[in-house]
Parts: structure tokens; C-alpha cells; sequence
């Protein structure tokens, strides 16, 4: 067996081509001798709320005829932080968020940084899943975050590195980091890979390389760039008590598991290669572990129709063994590079048109429950590698728009977060939704305002007394599963303007936790800890021990 010598790192030399465009564009902003222009351009463009591209542009017009140059958001951005530099403008950190390009992506309260795994064979042999000798399996080459992992030649350090500086460059904030690390099965890499992977991600957060990965992940504890959730995606039946274990000791706080569907002959027929039981046991260990469950799910699979899509839908939340507290909905997509195209070829398997594939949407986000977030609807492929059937990539937004016109509510996390608004604390109610699992009762705390928006929420969960626990230091524990704050990500240390960052809602929603799990006889509660936010919970009275932080109640 090879040594881990044979994945040191080893720097690329070849820039990223986003990066060498953007610089290009940033030396090109000469602001000298047209200062008192540009700090007037700010100046309008700071006193517009929202400041959408229509009006931004507008004003960018008015201002070329006299006499400055086009300048993107991201450029003016730089612009201002140089004036502020220079005297020019008081800092404003609200000006950070006006002209963010793309604010989706931090919105949530985290900004996630996604990095790809270099090729390396699936165990899994599923007739939908594309073959692209350069990719990890069932990824694509032109899929956006594949070829940023191209570019680096999947060195771990460099994806991390060059995608912090891109979100830097557009105005995101980064250190509040989740980490999303894709590419086939995570757990059929070897562990010597696994290990030296995500030190080197550590490495490029903490700006300063570390001998092992605990030293990496001591100095991400304090540093400026602090991982707040890690995140892998597995098979079911790879995960064991060993292998949760494992994925603790490496940092990960989330599991992505790909149910893809809960009827054992579409499973079969798609040579999934498990069983619905194994989904079951799979999410079982997790939930007891204390990780966050994220499932995949897939309507239009071979053998499915859209009334067994639909019915196979309401079992992901019937069934009390399943019950993820995050999905993505893939639709199956026909490409030429999987086996299923050859099913097609023969007449044995039919995609969805867009009316099917939006009406299955339509009907399966009203059963979503309350406590789900709803990450994705359609995976990330650029739609011109589909052979037949649906070709948009705005699904998501093509079956909100349906929703609207039958009076229907999908009322998923995601469809009520409080996003932007301003908030008091005024504005809000703690409200508790429980249900149970095969192996746990769970607890669902969040903050929601009068019109049902959620600005923060807290997973607690708290064992059966017959539940055989998969790590065995936390018997007697009730555990927190979650926290999350939504807004937009505010920067350790600064702040909140009215934004559910740092408002105190995490330290509220945690002291309800404690109190519950108190009143229900627990003696002690747990959190499964992401390695950035240590220092956070040891100031709610948390301390490490061994896997997990713990807490005297």
C-alpha cells in the first residue's frame, strides 16, 4: 500500500483563469486623479436600497458620460474599500453587502466553499449515473465546480484557496466557511487520502500549513477563517459505527446519503446496489451519532412512473427510520454517457417532459414537512448534456411560480428563510416541532417572525432508552444535532444591524435545548460540534470531550 507521501501537496503552477481575469480587471479601475468622482458614484449607489442591476446599471450609465469607466459591482467594491483605505469614505460594512454579486450564496448564514475529489472508482454500479474518466463518479467535466477542480488538478489546497479568494473578490465574507466536499463516494477513498485531504483544506482556511491534521484543526479553532460544518457524501451501507467514528475524528459534522428512492424494485432495476433497509439502518447510526442527514432523492428513475414518484415521496417522511433533515431532489437526467441512455435507445425507459417533471415538483414540496430544508431540485449539470426530456435549469423557480398559481405553499426551510430582512427581536417567536424517528425523538426549536419567516433554528434530539448507540461515550446524552442562524453572514466579532447573525438567537435556541433536555431527565447534552465553532459553544458552557462537546446540565 502506498504511503501518504503520495499525496503531498504539490502547488499548481498554473493560475486559475478566473482569478488571472479578475485581477486583470482590478488593476485596470485607476482611481487616481478622479477620486472625488468615484466617492460621488458610491455615494449614489450606497443611498439606493435594493440596489438591483437595473438601477445599478443606470447609475454606471450616468457616470460613464462623465468620464469614468464600466465597472462591475465587484470592482466598485474594490473601489470603495480603496477610498476607505485612502481616507476618502467612512467603512460602511453595509456597503460590503449592497454590492455582493450573487448574496444567494452567503444569505444563509455561512458561505459554502465546495471542493472535488480527484477520480477514483465507485463501488456503486447504477445504470443513471454518467462515466467521465476525468471526474469522480456521476459528475460531469463542464458542471461548474468540476471544472474549478480541473483547473487546480483536484489539489485539495488550491480548490479551497482559489475559491475563498473568488467569493473575497465579490464581496462574500469567509470566515464563517462550510466546507462541501463532493466526488462519488467519500468512504471508498483510502484513509490516508481522506486524512491528508482535508488537512489541506484546513491548511488553506488557516493560511499556514500544519504538520498533521489535529494541528490543523487546533489552529482552525481561533483562526480568522474558521469551518463551521464539514460535509462528505456516502453510500448507505458504508456507514458503520467504525466509520462514523472515523468521520468525527476527521471534523465531519453532515452526511449527503443517496436514497435515490424507497421502492425496493426501482432500486433493484437501477442496480443501486442496497436495500431501502440499508437506507434505514444507515440513518439510524447517523441520527444517533448526531449527524445531520442529508438525503438525495430521485423521481423519474427506471420503472418509476409519476404517481409512484409522488407515493415514493410521502414515504421519505412516513417511514419514521428515514425522515432526512436536508434533501435534494435530482430529477433523473438522460445523458449519453450512463447506461440508461441504452435503456432509452431500446424503448425501455422514457424521461419526464417539463409539464411531468414540474407537476411532480408541484405535489411533492407540499409534503414537505416544516423541519426540512430543501437544498436542490435539479443537479447541477449544464443542461445541454441532456438527451431528452427536461432542459431548464430553473426548476426550482418554474415550480414555485405553479405552487403560486394553485394557492399551494411548499413550507421547506429554504421557502421561508428570512434572507435579508431586518429584524428585531421583537419580530420573533421560539416555536418547538416534534416528531419521532425509529430510534430518537426529535425536537425542532426555531425563531419565526408573525409572517412565518425563519430566522434561526436548533435540532435536538433525544435517544431512546432501548436505542443502541453507535458511539457509545454518549449514553445519557441528549444531543444538538443543529444550529443555524439565517441572514446574510456577518464577520466574527461584528455586530448585528438588524440581521439574525448575532442577535443571540444561537445562544437562546441552545439554553432552550439544555432546559429541555433537563426537564426530560438528561444529565448531560452533547453537540456535534464543527471544529470552527469549539470556541463558540465552550462559551455556552461546553467543553470538549473526546468527539463531542459536552455539557453538564
Amino acid at each position: 500500500m502506498s504511503s501518504i507521501r503520495d499525496f503531498e501537496y504539490k502547488p499548481v503552477v498554473e493560475r486559475d483563469e478566473y482569478d488571472a481575469e479578475w485581477q486583470a480587471k482590478r488593476e485596470a479601475v485607476v482611481i487616481e486623479g478622479q477620486e472625488a468622482l468615484y466617492v460621488e458614484l458610491l455615494q449614489r449607489l450606497m443611498a439606493i436600497r435594493p440596489l438591483s442591476a437595473a438601477r445599478y446599471n443606470r447609475v454606471m450609465r450616468q457616470f460613464v458620460n462623465r468620464g469614468l469607466p464600466w465597472i462591475s459591482k465587484s470592482q466598485a467594491l474594490d473601489v470603495y474599500q480603496r477610498l476607505c483605505d485612502q481616507g476618502h469614505l467612512n467603512f460602511d460594512p453595509e456597503v460590503r453587502v449592497l454590492l455582493q454579486t450573487k448574496p444567494v450564496r452567503s444569505q444563509s448564514g455561512v458561505t459554502v466553499v465546495t471542493v472535488l475529489t480527484k477520480p477514483y472508482p465507485c463501488p456503486g454500479e447504477c445504470v443513471f449515473c454518467p462515466t467521465d474518466f476525468r471526474m469522480p463518479k456521476s459528475y460531469l467535466h463542464d458542471e461548474p465546480g468540476a471544472q474549478r477542480a480541473e483547473r487546480y488538478k483536484f489539489d485539495p489546497y488550491e480548490q479551497t484557496a482559489g475559491r475563498i479568494r473568488a467569493l473575497e473578490q465579490i464581496g462574500h465574507p469567509v470566515d464563517k466557511i462550510e466546507l462541501l466536499i463532493l466526488g462519488g463516494t467519500w468512504s471508498s477513498y483510502r484513509r490516508d487520502y481522506q486524512e491528508w485531504f482535508i488537512k489541506r483544506c484546513f491548511d488553506a482556511m488557516n493560511g499556514v500549513e500544519s504538520a498533521t491534521l489535529a494541528e490543523a484543526q487546533e489552529r482552525n479553532t481561533t483562526t480568522e477563517r474558521r469551518n463551521v460544518g464539514l460535509v462528505v457524501e456516502t453510500r448507505q451501507d458504508h456507514i458503520t459505527p467504525d466509520e462514523l467514528r472515523w468521520f468525527r475524528t476527521l471534523g465531519v459534522t453532515k452526511v449527503q446519503v443517496g436514497i435515490q428512492s424507497l421502492d425496493e424494485q426501482v432500486l433493484a432495476l437501477n442496480r443501486r446496489g442496497h436495500t431501502v433497509q440499508a437506507t434505514r439502518d444507515a440513518f439510524r447510526l447517523l441520527r444517533l451519532a448526531g449527524y445531520k442527514i442529508h438525503g438525495h432523492w430521485m423521481p423519474n428513475l427506471l420503472g418509476a412512473t409519476i404517481e409512484s414518484d409522488v407515493a415514493d415521496y410521502g414515504r421519505l417522511w412516513a417511514d419514521p427510520a428515514i425522515r432526512p433533515d436536508e434533501l435534494k431532489i435530482y430529477p433523473t437526467m438522460l445523458l449519453q454517457n450512463a447506461e440508461l441512455y441504452e435503456y432509452w435507445q431500446r424503448g425501455e425507459y422514457k424521461p419526464y417532459t417539463e409539464e411531468e417533471v414540474v407537476d411532480v415538483l408541484v405535489r411533492c414540496k407540499v409534503q414537505t414537512p416544516r423541519y426540512v430544508r430543501l437544498t436542490r431540485i435539479i443537479r447541477d449539470i449544464p443542461t445541454t448534456n441532456v438527451v431528452e426530456g427536461f432542459k431548464k435549469a430553473n426548476l426550482r423557480q418554474i415550480a414555485q411560480q405553479q405552487l403560486q398559481k394553485q394557492g399551494l405553499r411548499c413550507q421547506c426551510i429554504r421557502c421561508r428563510e428570512v434572507k435579508r430582512q431586518r429584524l428585531t427581536a421583537d419580530d420573533l417567536q421560539l416555536t418547538v416541532e416534534s416528531y419521532e424517528t425509529d430510534a430518537t425523538t426529535e425536537h425542532f426549536l426555531s425563531f419565526v417572525t408573525g409572517e412565518d419567516q425563519i430566522a434561526g433554528f436548533l435540532r435536538l434530539s433525544f435517544p431512546h432508552q432501548d436505542a443502541a448507540l453507535p458511539i457509545p461515550e454518549l449514553t445519557g446524552h441528549a444531543m444538538i444535532r443543529e444550529v443555524h442562524v439565517y441572514g446574510p453572514v456577518l464577520p466574527l466579532g461584528e455586530e448585528s444591524q438588524g440581521e439574525a447573525q448575532h442577535m443571540g438567537l444561537g445562544t437562546l435556541l441552545v439554553e432552550k435545548a439544555k432546559e429541555m433536555a433537563r426537564a426530560a431527565g438528561y444529565g448531560r447534552i452533547a453537540v456535534i460540534s464543527a471544529i470552527g465553532t469549539r470556541e463558540y459553544y465552550r462559551k455556552l458552557e461546553f467543553a470538549l470531550d473526546g468527539l463531542y462537546m459536552t455539557a453538564v446540565l
